[in-house]
């Protein structure tokens, strides 16, 4: 069985920086694409970040590119999402997500998702 977990979340001021961490279990994603997507109440689910874990290859979000990074350690099978710079519209609920179904990795159509860590930057 598939397992995501996040962690890594809290509180923060702006311009602070929070870590988060999606441990995958039950699923080796040696080349694959793995993704940081995030909601904020009342708004759509977006993606933040996503990495291809054959080559490295990372993409962002126009509105992250600079101040988040993503990265990934395979020996312990955990993504990372370094969050530098943070603002308050940056709060939101932040998924992690493994295996996209379709060809975007911006687009929330991924085969496994975890259930989510929270980020609230205050001003």
């Amino acid at each position: 069985q598939v397992q995501l977990v996040e962690s890594g979340g809290g509180s923060v001021q702006a311009g602070g920086s929070l870590r988060l961490s999606c441990a995958a279990s039950g699923y080796t994603y040696s080349s694959d694409c793995m993704a940081w997507f995030r909601q904020a109440p009342g708004r759509e689910r977006e993606g933040v970040a996503a990495i291809y874990t054959n080559d490295g290859g990372t993409y962002y979000a126009g509105s992250v590119k600079g101040r988040f990074t993503i990265s990934q350690d395979n020996a312990k099978n955990t993504v990372y999402l370094q969050m530098n710079s943070l603002k308050p519209e940056d709060t939101a609920m932040y998924y992690c997500a493994a295996h996209p179904l379709s060809g975007s990795w911006y687009l929330d159509e991924y085969r496994y998702w975890g259930q989510g860590t929270q980020v609230t930057v205050s001003s």
